[in-house]
């Protein structure tokens, strides 16, 4: 059951990289983070997501998907960076779209973001999310905040979040399965893929069809 729900998990979530040149994935972190001020932070949004996560897996099915889709987003778009991550994943081509099919893609990719976590967590069944204590800093200055997904059996299964800094504070930029498995390449691949082929309207109806899909799944 963990091990499906993680790998669904990872298939499912909107997230890239920044356009830093820096590789997640294959990179060692520099060093644990110091407990400043400013790194402690970093894990807030995370917590914050955590337990919303674990509220809305105790309600489960009984309450109706577009119910604990509204109780997820608002924490959804404070634990992540969502206008910087859409903007990476479309790349260069972003400045050449229309205004209007802008507004559609930052509609369509926060709707499947926010539907594939309520989709992916939608039963307790036993499940721990946890937030570890010690950070990693990374040489450019994010943060690798840690959890870890327990299954009633005590198989763990671990989610990284990169966690980069700006004036809107701490948010996550790619995440890490297992230390290691990033969704960055795949995110990225994929949308330039799908706009390669039929522009913005594509990887719209793409990112709604899938939206539909969780909710009604």
């Amino acid at each position: 059951m963990i091990k499906r729900r993680l790998l669904f998990y990872l298939t499912l979530i909107s997230l890239s990289a920044l356009g830093s040149g820096w590789d997640h994935a294959r990179a060692a972190p520099a060093s644990t983070a110091q407990a400043t001020p400013l790194a402690s932070t970093a894990q807030a949004p995370i917590q914050r997501l955590t337990d919303t996560l674990l509220t809305i897996m105790k309600q489960g099915r009984a309450v109706p998907f577009e119910q604990r889709f509204e109780s997820l987003a608002p924490t959804i778009d404070q634990a992540f960076d969502l206008e910087t991550i859409l903007h990476a994943s479309v790349g260069p081509s972003w400045a050449g779209l229309a205004a209007v099919q802008q507004d559609q893609l930052r509609e369509a990719f926060r709707r499947y973001t926010v539907a594939s976590y309520v989709h992916s967590f939608d039963s307790l069944d036993g499940i721990r999310l946890e937030v570890l204590p010690d950070m990693r800093a990374t040489p450019n200055g994010e943060q690798i905040v840690g959890t870890s997904i327990v299954a009633a059996s005590g198989d763990t299964n671990a989610l990284d979040y990169v966690m980069r800094h700006s004036d809107r504070g701490w948010r996550a930029v790619d995440v890490l399965a297992e230390g290691t498995v990033s969704r960055v390449a795949v995110q990225r691949s994929d949308f330039r893929r799908l706009l390669s082929q039929g522009g913005a309207a594509a990887l719209v109806d793409s990112l709604r069809a899938k939206a539909r899909d969780l909710a009604g799944s």
